[in-house]
C-alpha cells in the first residue's frame, strides 16, 4: 500500500527545492483533478520552467525517459515523480508522438494536453490553483471536453479517442458533443494506434467501476468495431426467450458486465473482465433456430475465437490461457449437480477456479438469474479441505514400473482413474492405489 501523505508530502518536497533554486513548479494534470474530485491522487506529476539539464543536477536520483520532450523522472523516498518541463507542441506525424517541442510557460503547456478536466495545475506551496482551460468548469458539468479542437487533439493522439471513454465511464461523466463527434469522425484511425496501448486502455476500462458503460460508449462512437468487430457482431443476435429474457447476445454481454462491476468479489481481474466480455461471441457464427435458438458448441468456438483476440491484442501467453479457458468453461457448472465428486475436486483444484465461478455466476445472474449450481459448487469449495482437493497421489509411474509395466499411454490412463479414486475416497492407501492398479493393468 502506498502511504499517500509521504507521497504528497515528497511531491511537495520537489516543488519546493525546484522554487529554491530560482524556478517555477506545480502540481500538474490528473491529480491536480483527483485533488478537486475529493480523492488522493496515486502518483503526482510536476510541471516547471527548469530545463531537463537543470532537473538532473538539482536532483541526486533521475532518469531521462523522455528527454527530448522535456520530461525526467525524479526518484525520493523510494517513489517515482514524472517532472517535466513546460512545453508547446508540434506536428505528430505518427499521431503518438510530437515532431518537435517547444519550451513554453504553463498557460502554453494547458493548451496541449488533452481533456480540460486533465489540464489544470496546482501551487501546492502557496495553494494556488491555475485553469487555463475550464477544466474546473467542466468538473461542475460532468464532461469530458477536449481542449481546444477535438479533431486536432485527437489528431495528435489517436488514443485519447478511447482516453476520453475511460475518463467518462470512471467518473460517471459525459462525453461532451463536439468531443463525441469529432471522434465519431475519427475512429477508423484507431487502428493506427499499438495494440497494446489499446489494449492498456481497455483494460482500464474493464477492471473500471463501469465497463458495461464503457463498452456501450465505444459502441456508440464506432471504436468498438474497430478493435471488437467479434463483439458488436452480438448486436441483434436473438436468444430464446426462456432462458434469455433480457434480450440480445449483446445486451446480455452488457449486463453481465454490470454484474461483474456490483460484483465483491471480482478483485479487478482482467482476465475475468476479458473473458466475461468474450463469453458468448461463439454464439453470433453457432445461431441456427431447431426445435428452438441454439448456439451449439458456442463455447468451444469462443474460446478459439477469444485466443485469436488475444494475440491480436499482444496478451501474454498466460492472460491468453487464462481467458481462453474461462470463455471455454464458462457453461460447466451447469449440471454440476450430476457431476462425480472426483470431476468437481479436479475443478476446483484448477487455479482459475475462482474466476470461473464469478462468470458462472455474473452470467446466470444477467440471465435467469438462476444460482442453485453455483451455490452448490460454491459450498462444497469452501467446504472442503485443501488435502482433499489436491491429495498427495497415493502412486506414481515410478510404482508402475517397479509392477513391470513399460511407460505409454496406459501410464497416464492407470493414474488419472486411481486419482479419481482417491478423490471419491474409494481408495486412500497406497497398498489400496497399487491393488486397483494390479486390477486396471489385468482389464
Amino acid at each position: 500500500m502506498t502511504d499517500k501523505n509521504l507521497l504528497k508530502e515528497t511531491a511537495v518536497g520537489i516543488v519546493k527545492r525546484l522554487r529554491e533554486k530560482g524556478f517555477s513548479a506545480l502540481f500538474a494534470g490528473g491529480c491536480v483533478r483527483d485533488m478537486l474530485m475529493g480523492s488522493a491522487p496515486e502518483d503526482y506529476d510536476i510541471a516547471t520552467d527548469a530545463r531537463p539539464d537543470d532537473i538532473t543536477n538539482i536532483f541526486k536520483k533521475t532518469v531521462p525517459v523522455g528527454i527530448n520532450y522535456g520530461v525526467v523522472l525524479v526518484m525520493e523516498n523510494d517513489f517515482e515523480f514524472e517532472v517535466a518541463t513546460f512545453r508547446s507542441d508540434g506536428t505528430y506525424t505518427d499521431g503518438r508522438h510530437p515532431d518537435t517541442v517547444t519550451f513554453c510557460d504553463a498557460k502554453g503547456d494547458a493548451l496541449r494536453r488533452d481533456f480540460t478536466i486533465n489540464g489544470m495545475f496546482y501551487d501546492p506551496v502557496d495553494d494556488k490553483h491555475f485553469d487555463y482551460v475550464g477544466g474546473r468548469d467542466d468538473l461542475k458539468a460532468h464532461l469530458v471536453r477536449a481542449i481546444g479542437n477535438p479533431s486536432e487533439r485527437f489528431n495528435e493522439d489517436r488514443l485519447r479517442m478511447i482516453r476520453a471513454v475511460r475518463f467518462a465511464c470512471r467518473f460517471d461523466y459525459k462525453i461532451e458533443d463536439q468531443t463525441a463527434e469529432a471522434i465519431r469522425k475519427l475512429y477508423d484511425k484507431i487502428l493506427t494506434v499499438s495494440m497494446e496501448r489499446t489494449r492498456d486502455e481497455l483494460r482500464k476500462i474493464l477492471t473500471g467501476p463501469s465497463p458495461h458503460i464503457g463498452i456501450k460508449m465505444m459502441d456508440d462512437l464506432n471504436l468498438l468495431n474497430e478493435i471488437l468487430p467479434e463483439v458488436t457482431a452480438m448486436k441483434g443476435v436473438r436468444q430464446p426467450e426462456n432462458y434469455h429474457p433480457e434480450g440480445d447476445v449483446f445486451t446480455h454481454t452488457l449486463l453481465t458486465l454490470s454484474e461483474l462491476a456490483a460484483s465483491q468479489t471480482s478483485a479487478d481481474s482482467w482476465e475475468l473482465a476479458m473473458a466475461v466480455l468474450l463469453h458468448d461471441i461463439g454464439k453470433p457464427v453457432t445461431f441456427e433456430v431447431a426445435d428452438r435458438i441454439r448456439f451449439n458448441n458456442h463455447d468451444n468456438i469462443g474460446a478459439e475465437m477469444s485466443e485469436k483476440i488475444c494475440e491480436r491484442l499482444r496478451m501474454s501467453n498466460a492472460e491468453k490461457e487464462r481467458i481462453t479457458w474461462l470463455v471455454k468453461m464458462h457453461l460447466y457448472l451447469r449440471h454440476a449437480q450430476q457431476m462425480r465428486i472426483s470431476k468437481l475436486k479436479r475443478l476446483f483444484a484448477h487455479e482459475g477456479y475462482p474466476e470461473l465461478a464469478e462468470l458462472y455466476k455474473v452470467d446466470s445472474l444477467a440471465s435467469t438469474g438462476d444460482l442453485e449450481d453455483y451455490n452448490f459448487c460454491q459450498n462444497m469449495f469452501d467446504e472442503l479441505q485443501e488435502e482433499e482437493i489436491k491429495p498427495e497421489p497415493l502412486i506414481t509411474g515410478n510404482d508402475l514400473i517397479a509392477m513391470g509395466l513399460k511407460p505409454g499411454p496406459i501410464f497416464s490412463k492407470v493414474l488419472d482413474a486411481i486419482k479419481d479414486d482417491q478423490l471419491e475416497q474409494k481408495i486412500t492407501t497406497k497398498e489400496e492405489a497399487l491393488e486397483k492398479a494390479k486390477e486396471l493393468v489385468t482389464s
